[in-house]
Order: structure tokens, then sequence, then C-alpha cells
């Protein structure tokens, strides 16, 4: 299980380090894509295989559907991690997610997203507040 948050950099490679605490539940590849409030997120294989499943059954003949489906599986990448439990993060993910040098590596269970760090700051700064709130609104 992903859990936390961790602050890394981005090499001069374009290579991201995975936290230690995460490699073992990752393995040794994964499927880096867009991620929704421009964050990258990070899949383990199995889990990968469920998201394209759920892809799969949406309705191609609805829009946002269709273009739901093209975002997420053409910005897909099949990353593997090196010895060091290094990913690749090339230009066009990095660009679609703003980050810089600096990012924010956020534990979400299943999954893993990655956040350019000042974007993550602002975003946690907006949503802390009202996290009763939304607890209630859940009922969780």
């Amino acid at each position: 299980m992903f859990i936390g948050e961790y602050i890394h950099t981005i090499d001069v490679k374009k290579r991201l380090a995975i936290p230690s605490k995460f490699r073992k539940d990752l393995g040794k590849k994964a499927v880096v894509t867009r991620g929704i409030d421009n964050c990258l997120v990070v899949y383990p294989i199995r889990e990968w295989e469920k998201v394209v499943k759920r892809l799969e059954n949406l309705p191609s003949s609805q829009i946002d559907a269709r273009s739901h489906v093209r975002m997420i599986l053409s910005g897909a990448i099949d990353a593997e991690l090196d010895r060091l439990g290094r990913i690749l993060i090339p230009d066009y993910l990095k660009n679609y997610a703003s980050l810089k040098k600096n990012v924010a590596v956020i534990g979400l269970s299943n999954k893993i997203e990655v956040w350019d760090e000042l974007k993550w700051q602002e975003y946690k700064k907006k949503t802390e507040p009202s996290v009763a709130d939304r607890s209630e609104k859940l009922g969780i």
C-alpha cells in the first residue's frame, strides 16, 4: 500500500527516484500517465490493468469518454525502475504536470501521484481546511 508524502527531485536526466517505501509494492515495472489536477499517476502493472479495463468499458459514442480515454492512454508510458529505483519522466509528461526540479511523491493506496512541489503545497493549502466538511459529506 502506498501512503505518505515525500519530496524528491528530478535530476538533469529527467529521472525521478521512487521513495524506497514504495518500491516493493510498485515492482520493477510501472505505468506513468496523466492524472487529474495536472499531476502524474504512477500505477503498478496490476492496477494499470484494472484502469485499462474500466477505460475499455466506457462508451466510445460519448465525447467525454473518448476524450478521457485518449488523454489517459496516449499519455501512458511503460516505466522500468533502474537499480536505484528511478524512473524516467519524458518531457511531455513533465510539461503536462509542470514539473520542475522538486516534486511531491504522494502515496494514494493503490497508486502514486507526482506533483510539482509548489503546486502540491498550494493544493494542500486550499483543501486541508475543509477536510472535516468533506468527511461529513462523504460519511467517513
